[in-house]
C-alpha cells in the first residue's frame, strides 16, 4: 500500500522577498510549511549576503522550475573598490587592499567590456561541482581547481551612482552569471580590485515585483486565518493561495499550441503522436512557423476542449512527446 504524501496537493508560484543572511534552502522549508505543501522547491539560489525576488514553486509547479532557472535576471549591486575578498563579496574574508584612484568615467568605459555575450570564469565559492564536491566546499579547504569559461550575456551593467570607493549599478543578466566575478572583474580592470557589499536580485523573468512578499507577511496570512474554535487548529488557506501564481507563469514566452483531444490521451498514457494532431485552424502559421524552424522546439500545451493547463510538450522525428506533464489531483 502506497504511503500517503504529507501535507496539501498545492500548486502554484509563490514569489518571496529574500531577507539577508540565511540560505534560500532553509526559506524553501519555512514557505513550504507555512503552506503545508506536500513538495516545493525554489528556481536558483541566492547567496545569504543576497536578498530579493526568489520565486518557490510548490506542488506540480516544481517541474517547471527549470524555466525559472534558465530565464533573466535583474540585480541592485553595491560595488565596494579597494578590497578583494576570497568569496569575492562582504561576507568573505580579504585578500588583497590597494588605493583607490578611479573616476567615473573610467568605470563606464571599462565596464563595456564585461557587457553584452562574455566569457565568465565561475567562481570558487559556488555550487558547481569537481568530482561530485561542489566548489565552495573545496574553497574552504583551501583548494583550487581550474574552472573553464562559460557563455553568459549581460544586457545591461548601468551605473547608478558613483561615490568614490562605492558604486551601485543596475545588472540584467541571463542564467549562469556570477554578479560576484562581475564585479571583481570589474575591479581588476580598475587596478584597484572590488567586491560586492549590497545584492538584491529585482527581477526573475518578468514577474512583477509587487507580487513579492516577506516570509513574515505569508506567515502573517496563515496566522491570521486559522479557524476560530477548531480543536484541530486547522487553517482557513484562501488567503494565503490567493497569492500564488499559476504555474504556467513560468513558461511565459513560450509558443502555445492545441492538440486534438485523443492526442492528448495518447500523451498521457507515455506515448507519442504524431505532428498531424496538432489542430491546425484557417490562417494559422503557429504550426509552420515553429516545426519548419526548430524541430527541437519545445510548446506549452493547452488542452483544445477545456482550455486547461496540460503541461510542456516538444517535437522529435516527426512525433510529439512530453517533456513535463501536470498530475491531475497530484
Amino acid at each position: 500500500m502506497a504511503r500517503r504524501k504529507k501535507g496539501r496537493a498545492i500548486n502554484g508560484i509563490i514569489l518571496v522577498d529574500k531577507p539577508e543572511g540565511g540560505s534560500s534552502n532553509n526559506l524553501l522549508q519555512k514557505v513550504r510549511a507555512i503552506f503545508n505543501a506536500q513538495k516545493a522547491g525554489h528556481t536558483g539560489a541566492l547567496d545569504p549576503l543576497a536578498t530579493g525576488m526568489l520565486p518557490i514553486c510548490l506542488g506540480e509547479a516544481t517541474k517547471f522550475s527549470q524555466y525559472l532557472l534558465d530565464s533573466d535576471k535583474s540585480y541592485f549591486v553595491t560595488a565596494k573598490f579597494g578590497e578583494r575578498t576570497d568569496t569575492s563579496d562582504a561576507e568573505g574574508e580579504i585578500v588583497e587592499v590597494r588605493d583607490v584612484d578611479i573616476t567615473e568615467a573610467q568605470i563606464v568605459e571599462l565596464k563595456k567590456s564585461l557587457t553584452g555575450d562574455i566569457q565568465q570564469v565561475p567562481t570558487m565559492f559556488s555550487a558547481l561541482k569537481h568530482n561530485g564536491q561542489p566548489l565552495y566546499k573545496l574553497a574552504r579547504q583551501g583548494i583550487t581547481v581550474e574552472r573553464a569559461a562559460r557563455p553568459i550575456t549581460i544586457y545591461e551593467f548601468e551605473l547608478l551612482e558613483f561615490r568614490g570607493d562605492e558604486a551601485d549599478f543596475q545588472v540584467r543578466c541571463s542564467k549562469g552569471t556570477y554578479i560576484r566575478t562581475l564585479v571583481d572583474d570589474l575591479g581588476q580592470l580598475l587596478g584597484c580590485g572590488a567586491h560586492v557589499k549590497v545584492l538584491r536580485r529585482t527581477q526573475v523573468a518578468n514577474y512583477p515585483v509587487d507580487k513579492m512578499l516577506t516570509l513574515d507577511e505569508i506567515q502573517r496570512l496563515k496566522d491570521d486565518n486559522f479557524i476560530d474554535g477548531n480543536p484541530e487548529n486547522e487553517v482557513d488557506y484562501t488567503a494565503l493561495d490567493s497569492h500564488l501564481l499559476p504555474m504556467q507563469t513560468a513558461l511565459i514566452g513560450m509558443p502555445e499550441i492545441k492538440l486534438a483531444p485523443r492526442a492528448f490521451e495518447t500523451l498521457r498514457y507515455g506515448q507519442t503522436v504524431p505532428i498531424d494532431a496538432i489542430i491546425v485552424e484557417e490562417n494559422d502559421t503557429l504550426f509552420k512557423q515553429y516545426t519548419v524552424k526548430d524541430e527541437n522546439t519545445e510548446f506549452v500545451a493547452f488542452d483544445s476542449v477545456t482550455g486547461e493547463f496540460e503541461g510542456v510538450v516538444c517535437f522529435s522525428q516527426g512525433h510529439i512527446k512530453v517533456k513535463r506533464l501536470v498530475v491531475k489531483n497530484a
